[in-house]
């Protein structure tokens, strides 16, 4: 489970993700596929690979049609195919079998052409339901979310701020823009790149520290982890421009368990928790609603045919 998280987070975390991204989506009556492919279970120990960021973001650069990835979980490229972020994977989560989570695969594939990234997400779903029979379709169902709501109204906390539109602002597909998945900074300790959160260093140890600019409110909330709320998170700040912020906070961990011991309660985070770090940094509080949204349904899926 823990490296299938830690796969997770390649795509939706410590890669760039795009403020165009939307929800999980349906696929369309066109059915992009790649022209070879190959799909093999990995069980070494090898650290997971991605030639792309596997997150439901833009940033991307073209490569000619190739995808290659290596000992990541199924649910990464479910990930990727369908944009899944925090809350679409929160849902989607319990009707998976474990081994979604647990067993990894390499993929390689290429397609002719140079295809952008969200026809790569296609051509990923048509792979992915001829190789794992997988069928997934969309419903719009009312559920508990945690909203966003400005603690002061009409005012923001010191770590998030408007996006100033003359700052220098390279993004997806830019000669100029440094690799999705660099970290470099510009003052104020806001990543180079636009238009995507990313994982940067945080200020002390075992924090968690992710940051952005030019992104909006609505895709801030679609993306941030919902480990720490329980529920998908969506906004109502009411704040319609892009912003800038940087969140910090310590994450609640659990204690490890010897075999036959009784569990531990959760250790208490040094330092802020989500809650407090939005509250102090970002001047939004959380409030428990009920919101229409579109869900992931999982219809059917088995383990590997290789072919």
């Amino acid at each position: 489970m823990k490296l299938a998280a830690a796969a997770l987070s390649i795509g939706i975390l410590t890669a760039s993700l795009s403020t165009q991204s939307g929800n999980a989506q349906s696929t369309p009556a066109t059915k992009p596929e790649f022209d070879v492919a190959s799909v093999k279970q990995n069980k070494s120990s090898d650290p997971p690979f991605a030639n792309m960021p596997l997150g439901p973001g833009a940033v991307y650069t073209p490569n000619g049609g190739f995808f290659s990835a290596k000992n990541l979980p199924l649910i990464t490229y479910i990930a990727f195919a369908w944009k899944i972020s925090g809350g679409d994977f929160q849902y989607l989560r319990p009707q998976l079998p474990e081994w979604v989570l647990s067993d990894r695969f390499d993929i390689q594939a290429r397609a002719e052409g140079n295809p952008d990234k969200d026809t790569m997400r296609l051509m990923m779903r048509s792979l992915l339901a001829d190789r794992f029979k997988l069928a997934l379709r969309n419903e719009n169902r009312e559920i508990p979310v945690s909203a966003f709501v400005l603690i002061t109204p009409g005012k923001t906390g010191p770590r998030l701020k408007p996006h100033t539109a003359d700052t220098d602002c390279p993004r997806n597909n830019d000669p100029a823009a440094p690799p999705p998945t660099s970290i470099a900074t510009v003052p104020g300790g806001f990543p180079a790149m636009c238009g995507g959160i990313f994982a940067m260093p945080a200020e002390a140890s075992g924090h968690r520290r992710i940051a952005a600019r030019d992104i909006t409110m609505a895709f801030l909330a679609r993306s941030l982890p919902t480990t720490e709320t329980n529920r998908p998170l969506v906004d109502r700040t009411g704040l319609t421009d892009t912003v800038d912020f940087i969140l910090e906070w310590a994450p609640v961990r659990n204690i490890p368990v010897a075999p036959g011991a009784e569990p531990e309660p959760e250790t208490e985070p040094a330092g802020p928790t989500f809650q407090e770090a939005l509250a102090k940094q970002l001047g939004i509080r959380l409030e428990s609603q009920k919101a229409p949204m579109d869900v992931l349904v999982l219809d059917h899926i088995e383990h590997l045919s290789e072919n």
